[in-house]
Protein backbone atom coordinates (compact mmCIF):
# COMPACT_ATOMS: atom_id res chain seq x y z
CA UNK A 1 0.00 0.00 0.00
CA UNK A 2 1.34 3.46 -1.21
CA UNK A 3 1.48 5.58 2.35
CA UNK A 4 -0.67 8.46 0.78
CA UNK A 5 -2.68 9.16 4.12
CA UNK A 6 -3.69 12.47 4.89
CA UNK A 7 -2.34 13.58 8.55
CA UNK A 8 -2.91 13.73 11.05
CA UNK A 9 -2.94 9.68 11.34
CA UNK A 10 -1.56 6.82 14.21
CA UNK A 11 0.75 4.54 12.81
CA UNK A 12 1.87 1.36 14.35
CA UNK A 13 5.23 -0.26 14.24
CA UNK A 14 4.82 -3.83 13.27
CA UNK A 15 8.05 -5.07 14.60
CA UNK A 16 8.02 -3.44 18.10
CA UNK A 17 3.85 -4.65 18.45
CA UNK A 18 5.47 -7.97 17.98
CA UNK A 19 7.85 -7.52 20.56
CA UNK A 20 6.52 -6.41 22.77
CA UNK A 21 3.46 -8.49 22.90
CA UNK A 22 5.88 -11.34 22.25
CA UNK A 23 7.91 -9.86 25.43
CA UNK A 24 4.69 -9.96 28.12
CA UNK A 25 3.89 -13.19 26.88
CA UNK A 26 7.13 -14.61 27.84
CA UNK A 27 6.41 -12.82 31.14
CA UNK A 28 3.70 -14.59 31.95
CA UNK A 29 5.19 -18.03 30.80
CA UNK A 30 8.26 -17.55 33.00
CA UNK A 31 5.65 -16.68 36.31
CA UNK A 32 3.95 -19.55 35.59
CA UNK A 33 0.89 -17.49 34.78
CA UNK A 34 -2.24 -17.11 32.22
CA UNK A 35 -2.14 -14.20 29.93
CA UNK A 36 -5.68 -12.51 29.19
CA UNK A 37 -5.01 -8.99 27.97
CA UNK A 38 -6.92 -6.00 28.38
CA UNK A 39 -7.85 -4.99 24.65
CA UNK A 40 -9.10 -1.14 25.59
CA UNK A 41 -5.63 0.08 24.06
CA UNK A 42 -5.84 -1.26 20.65
CA UNK A 43 -9.78 -2.39 20.05
CA UNK A 44 -8.16 -3.92 17.26
CA UNK A 45 -9.43 -7.73 16.03
CA UNK A 46 -6.34 -8.10 14.31
CA UNK A 47 -4.01 -7.23 17.22
CA UNK A 48 -6.00 -9.40 19.30
CA UNK A 49 -5.33 -12.40 17.27
CA UNK A 50 -1.38 -11.99 17.09
CA UNK A 51 -1.91 -12.03 21.21
CA UNK A 52 -4.40 -15.12 21.19
CA UNK A 53 -1.20 -16.34 18.65
CA UNK A 54 1.31 -15.69 21.12
CA UNK A 55 -0.07 -17.73 23.74
CA UNK A 56 -2.96 -15.68 25.26
CA UNK A 57 -5.93 -17.40 26.70
CA UNK A 58 -8.59 -15.04 26.01
CA UNK A 59 -8.99 -11.68 26.25
CA UNK A 60 -10.33 -8.98 28.71
CA UNK A 61 -12.89 -6.24 27.61
CA UNK A 62 -14.07 -2.97 29.16
CA UNK A 63 -17.39 -2.77 27.29
CA UNK A 64 -20.18 -5.10 25.46
CA UNK A 65 -19.04 -2.89 22.30
CA UNK A 66 -15.73 -4.67 22.43
CA UNK A 67 -17.04 -8.05 23.76
CA UNK A 68 -19.23 -8.11 20.96
CA UNK A 69 -16.79 -7.14 17.95
CA UNK A 70 -14.12 -9.62 19.41
CA UNK A 71 -16.64 -12.45 19.42
CA UNK A 72 -17.87 -11.80 16.13
CA UNK A 73 -14.72 -12.15 14.97
CA UNK A 74 -14.09 -15.37 16.11
CA UNK A 75 -12.34 -14.99 20.16
CA UNK A 76 -14.48 -17.64 21.96
CA UNK A 77 -13.50 -16.77 25.68
CA UNK A 78 -13.87 -13.51 26.62
CA UNK A 79 -14.00 -11.51 30.10
CA UNK A 80 -15.73 -8.36 30.53
CA UNK A 81 -14.36 -6.53 33.52
CA UNK A 82 -17.29 -4.44 33.95
CA UNK A 83 -20.24 -4.35 36.35
CA UNK A 84 -23.26 -5.33 33.59
CA UNK A 85 -25.94 -2.98 35.60
CA UNK A 86 -29.37 -2.45 33.36
CA UNK A 87 -31.33 -4.68 31.64
CA UNK A 88 -30.54 -3.46 27.94
CA UNK A 89 -27.23 -4.31 28.68
CA UNK A 90 -28.29 -7.79 29.76
CA UNK A 91 -30.39 -8.75 27.07
CA UNK A 92 -26.86 -8.08 25.14
CA UNK A 93 -24.86 -10.06 27.42
CA UNK A 94 -27.47 -13.21 27.16
CA UNK A 95 -26.68 -13.12 23.51
CA UNK A 96 -23.14 -13.44 24.09
CA UNK A 97 -22.84 -15.92 26.69
CA UNK A 98 -24.64 -18.36 23.33
CA UNK A 99 -21.73 -17.35 21.33
CA UNK A 100 -18.79 -17.33 23.80
CA UNK A 101 -17.37 -18.31 27.17
CA UNK A 102 -18.40 -15.17 29.20
CA UNK A 103 -17.45 -13.95 32.52
CA UNK A 104 -17.94 -10.59 33.89
CA UNK A 105 -17.04 -8.54 36.91
CA UNK A 106 -19.56 -8.22 40.22
CA UNK A 107 -18.19 -5.96 42.96
CA UNK A 108 -21.80 -5.63 44.60
CA UNK A 109 -24.59 -7.20 46.19
CA UNK A 110 -27.49 -5.12 44.43
CA UNK A 111 -25.92 -5.07 41.32
CA UNK A 112 -25.22 -8.90 41.71
CA UNK A 113 -28.97 -9.61 42.26
CA UNK A 114 -30.08 -7.35 39.78
CA UNK A 115 -27.85 -10.12 37.14
CA UNK A 116 -29.24 -13.34 38.86
CA UNK A 117 -33.01 -12.00 38.82
CA UNK A 118 -32.43 -11.44 34.84
CA UNK A 119 -30.76 -14.82 34.41
CA UNK A 120 -33.53 -16.59 36.20
CA UNK A 121 -35.71 -15.35 33.85
CA UNK A 122 -33.26 -16.72 31.47
CA UNK A 123 -32.71 -19.62 32.80
CA UNK A 124 -29.31 -19.58 32.45
CA UNK A 125 -25.68 -19.52 34.76
CA UNK A 126 -23.41 -16.83 34.21
CA UNK A 127 -19.23 -17.30 35.43
CA UNK A 128 -18.29 -14.65 37.86
CA UNK A 129 -14.94 -12.74 38.89
CA UNK A 130 -15.13 -10.84 42.31
CA UNK A 131 -13.57 -7.43 41.64
CA UNK A 132 -11.08 -6.75 44.64
CA UNK A 133 -10.16 -3.22 45.47
CA UNK A 134 -6.42 -3.21 46.28
CA UNK A 135 -5.86 0.57 46.04
CA UNK A 136 -6.93 1.87 43.87
CA UNK A 137 -10.70 2.59 45.55
CA UNK A 138 -12.73 2.70 42.27
CA UNK A 139 -14.60 -0.83 42.11
CA UNK A 140 -14.12 -3.18 44.22
CA UNK A 141 -15.30 -4.89 47.31
CA UNK A 142 -11.88 -4.92 49.48
CA UNK A 143 -9.23 -7.98 50.03
CA UNK A 144 -9.61 -10.40 52.84
CA UNK A 145 -12.20 -10.94 54.82
CA UNK A 146 -14.72 -8.46 53.21
CA UNK A 147 -14.42 -10.01 50.58
CA UNK A 148 -14.93 -14.23 51.77
CA UNK A 149 -18.10 -12.47 53.68
CA UNK A 150 -19.35 -11.25 50.61
CA UNK A 151 -19.26 -13.88 48.22
CA UNK A 152 -20.58 -16.27 50.59
CA UNK A 153 -23.44 -14.11 50.45
CA UNK A 154 -23.37 -14.19 46.73
CA UNK A 155 -23.24 -17.91 46.61
CA UNK A 156 -26.96 -18.10 48.97
CA UNK A 157 -28.69 -15.10 47.62
CA UNK A 158 -27.78 -15.77 43.11
CA UNK A 159 -27.71 -19.23 42.51
CA UNK A 160 -27.41 -17.84 38.83
CA UNK A 161 -24.34 -16.97 39.59
CA UNK A 162 -20.97 -18.89 39.59
CA UNK A 163 -17.71 -17.87 41.44
CA UNK A 164 -14.54 -18.29 39.04
CA UNK A 165 -12.24 -16.30 40.11
CA UNK A 166 -10.77 -12.87 41.74
CA UNK A 167 -9.18 -10.05 40.02
CA UNK A 168 -8.15 -6.35 40.25
CA UNK A 169 -6.42 -3.24 38.51
CA UNK A 170 -3.46 -1.44 40.50
CA UNK A 171 -4.83 1.66 38.28
CA UNK A 172 -3.42 3.97 41.59
CA UNK A 173 0.12 3.20 39.94
CA UNK A 174 -0.57 5.69 37.50
CA UNK A 175 -0.38 8.40 40.49
CA UNK A 176 3.08 8.15 41.52
CA UNK A 177 6.38 9.08 39.75
CA UNK A 178 9.04 6.64 41.07
CA UNK A 179 10.12 2.84 39.70
CA UNK A 180 10.12 1.87 43.81
CA UNK A 181 6.70 3.30 44.42
CA UNK A 182 5.78 1.33 41.49
CA UNK A 183 7.09 -1.56 42.63
CA UNK A 184 6.01 -1.24 46.39
CA UNK A 185 2.35 -0.89 44.74
CA UNK A 186 2.74 -4.02 42.51
CA UNK A 187 4.08 -6.15 45.17
CA UNK A 188 1.38 -5.41 47.29
CA UNK A 189 -1.12 -5.86 44.56
CA UNK A 190 0.02 -9.47 44.27
CA UNK A 191 0.31 -10.23 48.24
CA UNK A 192 -3.45 -9.13 49.21
CA UNK A 193 -4.60 -10.79 46.07
CA UNK A 194 -2.38 -14.21 47.64
CA UNK A 195 -3.58 -13.37 50.85
CA UNK A 196 -7.41 -13.31 49.88
CA UNK A 197 -6.88 -16.51 47.31
CA UNK A 198 -5.42 -18.40 50.95
CA UNK A 199 -8.48 -17.07 52.84
CA UNK A 200 -10.79 -18.11 49.96
CA UNK A 201 -9.07 -22.00 50.08
CA UNK A 202 -9.17 -22.23 53.83
CA UNK A 203 -12.96 -21.76 54.05
CA UNK A 204 -13.96 -24.32 51.26
CA UNK A 205 -13.45 -22.02 48.28
CA UNK A 206 -11.03 -22.97 45.75
CA UNK A 207 -10.89 -20.23 43.01
CA UNK A 208 -9.77 -20.86 39.17
CA UNK A 209 -8.44 -17.69 38.60
CA UNK A 210 -6.68 -14.74 40.58
CA UNK A 211 -6.05 -12.22 38.06
CA UNK A 212 -3.98 -9.25 37.77
CA UNK A 213 -3.84 -5.90 35.66
CA UNK A 214 -2.03 -3.01 35.07
CA UNK A 215 1.10 -2.82 32.49
CA UNK A 216 3.38 -0.97 35.09
CA UNK A 217 3.02 -3.50 37.61
CA UNK A 218 2.70 -6.49 36.33
CA UNK A 219 6.00 -7.75 37.38
CA UNK A 220 5.90 -7.40 40.32
CA UNK A 221 2.00 -8.61 41.07
CA UNK A 222 2.94 -11.87 38.85
CA UNK A 223 5.62 -12.74 40.78
CA UNK A 224 2.89 -14.01 43.58
CA UNK A 225 2.67 -17.85 43.75
CA UNK A 226 -0.96 -17.41 43.83
CA UNK A 227 -1.20 -14.93 41.27
CA UNK A 228 -1.71 -17.20 37.83
CA UNK A 229 -3.44 -14.78 35.51
CA UNK A 230 -2.22 -11.17 34.13
CA UNK A 231 -4.58 -8.60 32.32
CA UNK A 232 -2.08 -6.36 30.83
CA UNK A 233 -3.12 -3.72 28.32
CA UNK A 234 -1.16 -0.63 27.29
CA UNK A 235 2.10 -2.63 26.94
CA UNK A 236 1.13 -3.28 23.00
CA UNK A 237 1.56 0.14 22.18
CA UNK A 238 3.16 1.92 25.40
CA UNK A 239 3.00 5.96 25.36
CA UNK A 240 4.91 8.57 26.86
CA UNK A 241 2.92 8.04 30.58
CA UNK A 242 4.50 4.73 30.76
CA UNK A 243 7.98 6.37 29.29
CA UNK A 244 7.44 9.12 32.59
CA UNK A 245 6.99 6.55 34.86
CA UNK A 246 10.33 4.59 33.93
CA UNK A 247 8.46 1.73 32.56
CA UNK A 248 10.06 1.66 29.16
CA UNK A 249 12.55 3.66 26.79
CA UNK A 250 11.12 5.76 23.85
CA UNK A 251 12.39 3.39 21.29
CA UNK A 252 9.78 0.57 22.72
CA UNK A 253 6.77 2.51 21.95
CA UNK A 254 4.72 0.94 19.11
CA UNK A 255 2.43 3.70 18.32
CA UNK A 256 2.69 7.44 17.26
CA UNK A 257 0.57 9.95 15.73
CA UNK A 258 2.50 11.60 12.10
CA UNK A 259 1.23 15.37 12.17
CA UNK A 260 2.39 18.36 9.47
CA UNK A 261 3.14 21.80 9.92
CA UNK A 262 0.30 23.75 8.76
CA UNK A 263 1.56 27.42 10.21
CA UNK A 264 4.49 29.40 11.45
CA UNK A 265 3.16 32.46 13.12
CA UNK A 266 6.58 33.24 15.21
CA UNK A 267 10.25 32.23 15.28
CA UNK A 268 10.11 30.21 17.79
CA UNK A 269 6.29 28.81 17.27
CA UNK A 270 4.20 26.29 14.99
CA UNK A 271 1.03 25.09 14.64
CA UNK A 272 0.58 21.32 13.44
CA UNK A 273 -2.75 20.08 12.10
CA UNK A 274 -3.43 17.33 15.62
CA UNK A 275 -5.30 18.91 17.90
CA UNK A 276 -7.53 17.32 21.34
CA UNK A 277 -9.37 15.62 18.69
CA UNK A 278 -6.28 13.56 17.98
CA UNK A 279 -4.38 13.53 20.66
CA UNK A 280 -6.80 13.90 23.45
CA UNK A 281 -5.61 15.74 27.16
CA UNK A 282 -4.42 13.42 29.25
CA UNK A 283 -1.19 14.18 30.95
CA UNK A 284 -0.93 11.78 33.67
CA UNK A 285 -3.70 10.12 36.16
CA UNK A 286 -4.85 10.76 39.67
CA UNK A 287 -3.98 14.22 39.51
CA UNK A 288 -0.03 13.59 38.83
CA UNK A 289 1.10 14.80 35.54
CA UNK A 290 3.86 12.34 34.57
CA UNK A 291 4.51 14.15 31.03
CA UNK A 292 5.33 17.66 29.49
CA UNK A 293 2.86 19.27 26.91
CA UNK A 294 0.23 16.81 25.02
CA UNK A 295 3.00 14.09 23.46
CA UNK A 296 6.95 13.62 22.73
CA UNK A 297 8.03 15.11 19.39
CA UNK A 298 10.07 13.57 17.23
CA UNK A 299 11.25 15.32 13.20
CA UNK A 300 13.39 13.31 10.83
CA UNK A 301 13.71 10.11 12.96
CA UNK A 302 15.21 12.23 16.10
CA UNK A 303 13.46 12.76 19.57
CA UNK A 304 12.96 16.09 20.15
CA UNK A 305 12.65 16.67 24.07
CA UNK A 306 13.64 20.69 23.15
CA UNK A 307 9.97 21.01 20.93
CA UNK A 308 7.35 21.07 23.42
CA UNK A 309 3.48 20.59 22.35
CA UNK A 310 2.42 23.56 24.82
CA UNK A 311 -1.32 23.43 24.41
CA UNK A 312 -3.90 22.03 22.22
CA UNK A 313 -7.17 23.19 20.59
CA UNK A 314 -9.90 21.19 18.39
CA UNK A 315 -7.86 20.99 15.27
CA UNK A 316 -4.77 22.39 16.28
CA UNK A 317 -1.35 21.71 18.58
CA UNK A 318 0.95 24.03 19.54
CA UNK A 319 4.48 23.65 19.21
CA UNK A 320 6.90 25.68 20.90
CA UNK A 321 10.56 25.46 21.35
CA UNK A 322 12.71 25.86 24.15
CA UNK A 323 15.47 27.55 22.21
CA UNK A 324 15.01 31.56 20.89
CA UNK A 325 13.83 29.77 17.56
CA UNK A 326 12.14 26.76 15.82
CA UNK A 327 13.54 24.78 13.16
CA UNK A 328 10.26 23.37 11.81
CA UNK A 329 8.28 25.15 8.85
CA UNK A 330 5.27 24.67 6.73
CA UNK A 331 4.80 21.48 5.71
CA UNK A 332 7.28 19.44 7.81
CA UNK A 333 6.06 15.95 8.92
CA UNK A 334 6.62 15.09 12.26
CA UNK A 335 6.01 12.02 15.02
CA UNK A 336 4.49 12.32 18.39
CA UNK A 337 4.12 9.58 21.07
CA UNK A 338 1.01 10.29 22.05
CA UNK A 339 0.75 10.69 26.36
CA UNK A 340 -2.01 8.15 26.71
CA UNK A 341 -2.49 5.27 23.38
CA UNK A 342 -5.50 4.25 24.81
CA UNK A 343 -7.44 6.84 24.42
CA UNK A 344 -5.61 8.14 21.30
CA UNK A 345 -6.01 4.59 19.03
CA UNK A 346 -10.04 5.51 20.21
CA UNK A 347 -10.14 8.52 18.00
CA UNK A 348 -9.82 6.47 14.97
CA UNK A 349 -11.13 4.09 13.23
CA UNK A 350 -8.44 3.01 11.36
CA UNK A 351 -4.60 2.57 12.44
CA UNK A 352 -1.79 2.31 9.73
CA UNK A 353 0.49 -0.71 10.52
CA UNK A 354 3.51 -0.33 9.17
CA UNK A 355 5.96 -3.89 8.39
CA UNK A 356 9.18 -2.49 7.28
CA UNK A 357 8.64 -0.44 4.06
CA UNK A 358 5.04 -1.46 3.32
CA UNK A 359 1.50 -0.11 5.35
CA UNK A 360 -1.70 -1.65 5.65
CA UNK A 361 -4.71 -0.62 7.30
CA UNK A 362 -6.32 -2.07 10.60
CA UNK A 363 -9.54 -1.61 12.13
CA UNK A 364 -10.29 -0.28 15.17
CA UNK A 365 -13.50 -2.08 15.02
CA UNK A 366 -14.16 -2.27 19.17
CA UNK A 367 -13.70 1.71 19.34
CA UNK A 368 -16.39 2.75 21.79
CA UNK A 369 -19.60 4.20 19.85
CA UNK A 370 -23.18 5.35 21.60
CA UNK A 371 -25.40 2.99 21.05
CA UNK A 372 -29.36 3.25 21.04
CA UNK A 373 -31.27 0.51 21.82
CA UNK A 374 -34.97 0.09 22.10
CA UNK A 375 -35.42 -2.11 24.92
CA UNK A 376 -38.27 -4.08 23.92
Amino acid sequence: MNINIETPYPIVDYNKLTDNINEMAELAQNNECKIRPMIKTHKSPDIAKMQIKAGAVGLTVATLEEAETMIDKGIKDVFIAYEIIGRIKMKRLSKLMQKANISVAVDNIDGAKRLNNFLKEKNMKLDYLLEINTGLDRCGVNYGKPALKFVKKIKKECPALNLKGIFTHAGQVYGVQTLDEIKKIGELEGNLMGETARLFRENGLELKIISVGSTPTVKYSSLNPEVNEIRPGNYVFYDNIQIGLGIILQERVAFKIRSMVISKTSSDKVIIDAGSKTLALDQGAHGVELVNGFGLVSFNGRIREDLIIDHLSEEHGFVISKKDYIDLEIGDMIEIIPNHSCVVANLFDKLVLKKEDNYSLIDVAARRKVRIVNDE
